[in-house]
């Protein structure tokens, strides 16, 4: 390494194991525009083959913005439940141990190894008024399977590893003594999850919901089967796409598509830079 040091003037070499800068950069540019970018301009070309009166119909008539509230409402609350009860599961399988932890671990992953048609005639299987878990909820008066509760359900399935799998690893690396010391000092275990825990894993938190909250308003395949599919009450936004696609109205759908990219882009980036408040704050304390 000496030598190499003196070969170069004094200045040590550096290998890379992939090919120089502007090859690595050309190929990542390449592949991100024909995987991401090409399909998206597909989606507003086609639709600026619309008139805006006509585009301004489609995606504002009554059936369209009851899918909407439907799909980003239930896809709201759904990444919400599991920012709650994830962040509990991600505690639980961090801090404790006992018998079959690390099956509990691997059962988190489930829904994304689990195909969501699967998932779908599961969960209405389970809630129907028939099922194991439908039949003792019906004479409470609970419907869940074909209704908007239904819904909410099999987005909060599909969402929860999002969440685990991002606070774990930061729980895991929380430094220990830093609650030690706090309860050395007098806190109370209150104060020292509000003041101590919780701010460190709050940026991984917000990044568990939002990649919870993208997954579930594109989610079709187990939403489709427990949803009912009812107009107005129980119809998904990707569902009417769909319904548009099968209509040969393209356009229609692409202009459907466009909204949903757009409002899913505006609450991703308000999400983010909620993160990056939230760590500028952290690192300014430090």
């Amino acid at each position: 390494m000496a030598s190499a040091a003196i070969a170069t003037g004094g200045q040590p070499t550096s290998k890379r194991v992939l090919p120089g800068f502007h090859l690595s950069l050309g190929f990542t540019l390449f592949y991100l525009a024909l995987i991401v970018l090409i399909p998206l301009s597909a989606v507003f070309l086609k639709t600026f083959t619309m008139t805006w009166q006509a585009f301004w119909e489609t995606v504002t008539s009554d059936r369209v913005m009851a899918s909407y509230r439907l799909t980003f409402g239930a896809s709201f609350l759904a990444a919400l439940i599991n920012v709650l009860f994830g962040g509990i599961v991600a505690w639980v399988l961090v801090r404790y141990k006992f018998p079959g932890k690390r099956l509990i671990d691997a059962l988190v992953d489930l829904p994304f190894a689990l195909p969501t048609a699967v998932a779908g005639i599961t969960l209405a299987t389970l809630y129907a008024p028939n099922g194991w878990i439908g039949k003792l909820l019906t004479p409470l008066g609970i419907k869940v399977a074909f209704t908007p509760l239904g819904i909410l359900i099999a987005l909060t399935f599909i969402g929860l590893p999002f969440v685990v799998r991002t606070v774990q690893p930061v729980l895991e690396e929380a430094e220990k003594e830093l609650e030690e010391a706090a309860l050395s000092l007098g806190a109370s275990h209150w104060q020292v999850f509000a003041r101590v825990i919780f701010p460190t894993i709050l940026p991984a938190m917000l990044t568990g919901f939002a990649l919870a909250f993208a997954r579930a308003t594109g989610e079709y395949g187990s939403v489709i089967f427990i949803a009912g599919n009812m107009p107005m009450i129980s119809e998904i936004t990707p569902l009417f796409m769909i319904t548009k696609l099968e209509q040969y109205d393209y356009a229609g759908a692409t202009a459907i598509a466009v909204v949903m990219l757009l409002l899913s882009f505006v609450l991703l980036l308000s999400i983010n830079a909620l993160q990056a408040w939230t760590r500028s704050r952290q690192g300014g304390k430090e």
